[in-house]
């Protein structure tokens, strides 16, 4: 999540979109890697499991540390360098330079792989990782600390600074667990030895390496310094290389991207990439619902899956039922509600979102388009509704 904005439509989340420890990660479906500096919204993690990862065809040892396995001179790794310095037009001895220090890292692989086939969702382990009191602390004093940023960001955006406050808590508790990986490795290590038990994915990794060495181009940075998580996710609110490069701001003005140490452009940055995938302004994010008791009817409801594509008063007639701040059906075909500000906002198209809970009954929600756009930093309907629900336990706890 590197991000192509995505073409509305009735096909699932796609598999390789920023968020759990490894633990969590066996009981909930996130698509993609990025809480606590584990991953990003843009790959699927994975929780390890036993298997023989794939090995570098070449083994060239760093001499700062010969415990390394580098890259080297391995031809296909010469190849992709030589390539990328032709269509960015960067130097290509310094890119090969670059690229043979780069490192393959067994736990990238190990970290990658899926959950084992048959694991239990349960939406009620993975909200309680995040709703919990040190991240509600943590982000009470993030937003009393950036509240112009984040009222900023929200009058330019008009995304709300509890959305931006759960991101970046639910990614990186507020920037504590940014990752330990050298990014270039992980990369490295995706692109060139991506997992052969696994659909392969090393396109989209070898694109994000491309873009990293974009990056330092234009930041004057170094690839070979930068620290992120085990899928090449940077920063406080856990970018792919693509996204740092396509949406991250200077929100601070100071002539400087910095997604590691400037609360201002993590905010500006954040609420960007949510309008840029089309954030509505005073449109709530769900409205909670019990599904139609009739198989047939709950079924057509979840066929889209996130995806917004019936009107509330088509949830109706095929039996949902809204809880007490429902939308307004009597105000159009489609249904309005209060944006908390007393103005009325219409609510537009609805998704049945359901979320496993192990054994016990799924929970529901409706979600609206800005629910979806959430699911695209993170393909993942349980990262939106944790996102949700730990912004409104900060704001409720300010």
């Amino acid at each position: 999540m590197g991000h192509r904005p995505p073409e509305i439509s009735t096909r699932p989340t796609r598999l390789w979109a920023h968020a759990l420890s490894l633990a969590l990660l066996l009981c909930a479906p996130t698509h993609s890697p990025a809480a606590d500096g584990t991953g990003t919204h843009a790959a699927k993690p994975g929780a390890a499991k036993k298997m023989h990862p794939a090995k570098p065809r070449s083994k060239v040892r760093s001499d700062a540390d010969p415990d390394i396995v580098t890259y080297g001179r391995r031809a296909d790794v010469m190849q992709f360098a030589t390539e990328v310095a032709a269509r960015q037009g960067l130097d290509v001895e310094a890119v090969q330079a670059t690229l043979a220090q780069s490192r393959f890292v067994p736990d990238v692989v190990k970290f990658i792989m899926p959950p084992p086939t048959g694991t239990a969702k349960n939406w009620a382990a993975y909200r309680a990782r995040f709703i919990e009191p040190r991240r509600v602390r943590a982000g009470v004093e993030f937003w009393r600390v950036n509240e112009t940023w984040l009222a900023r960001a929200e009058q330019r955006y008009g995304v709300p600074p509890e959305i931006v406050v759960g991101i970046v808590g639910v990614e990186t508790l507020y920037g504590r667990h940014m990752g330990s990986f050298r990014v270039i490795d992980a990369l490295a290590t995706l692109s060139f030895d991506f997992p052969r038990e696994r659909k392969d994915r090393s396109a989209f990794f070898r694109d994000e390496l491309e873009q990293l060495l974009v990056l330092g181009q234009r930041e004057g940075s170094d690839p070979l310094a930068l620290k992120g998580s085990y899928a090449g996710a940077l920063g406080m609110p856990q970018f792919m290389p693509s996204s740092v490069n396509k949406y991250a701001l200077d929100f601070d003005g100071d002539g400087h991207i910095d997604l590691h140490g400037s609360a201002a452009d993590v905010i500006g940055s954040v609420a960007h990439y949510l309008a840029e995938f089309g954030w509505q302004r005073g449109l709530p994010t769900h409205f909670e619902v019990t599904p139609p008791s009739d198989p047939g009817e709950r079924a057509l409801l979840l066929a889209p899956d996130i995806v917004p594509s019936f009107t509330a008063q088509v949830f109706v007639e095929h039996g949902a039922v809204f809880g007490a701040r429902a939308p307004d059906l009597a105000a159009s075909d489609a249904g309005t509600a209060d944006d908390g500000k007393g103005a009325a906002h219409d609510v537009g198209l609805l998704a049945l979102v359901e979320l496993q809970n192990g054994d016990a009954a799924p929970s529901h929600v409706a979600g609206t388009a800005n629910f979806y756009v959430i699911t695209r930093y993170n393909w993942s309907s349980y990262y939106a509704l944790a996102v949700i629900d730990l912004g409104t336990a900060v704001k409720g706890a300010r």
